[in-house]
């Protein structure tokens, strides 16, 4: 019974935005992706990292035209990015990932 509740309690766990971000930059190709609004990514965001409000991903076609594109999602607590990734790969990329929410994040974030 004791593993079938730390089964639980890692499948709820949040991802580790930190290392997300560390896979990212060892990805070559990869794209980090922000998906708060504008407002929120001039109020501090994680370097190197494209904003695309949650509310606008269908313009991503537009701008990463390979679906095979890694992609590394994050916004403010992880809930955004979670359906962010779940429309991306229902626009067929392949290789979308949720890192987390950028709330968790112990990196630089640059304004």
């Amino acid at each position: 019974m004791w593993g079938e509740r730390m089964g639980f309690f890692d499948f709820s766990r949040q991802p580790d935005i930190d290392q997300g971000v560390q896979t990212f930059h060892r990805t070559p190709g990869a794209v980090l992706l922000d998906v708060r609004t504008p407002e929120e990514y001039r109020q501090g965001h994680i370097p190197g990292s494209r904003n695309l409000s949650l509310q606008a991903i269908g313009a991503l076609p537009g701008m990463i035209e390979s679906r095979e594109t890694p992609l590394f999602v994050y916004c403010q607590s992880g809930a955004r990015s979670s359906q962010a990734v779940s429309l991306l790969r229902q626009m067929g990329y392949t290789n979308a990932r949720n890192i987390g929410g950028i709330a968790r994040y112990t990196g630089k974030v640059e304004y």
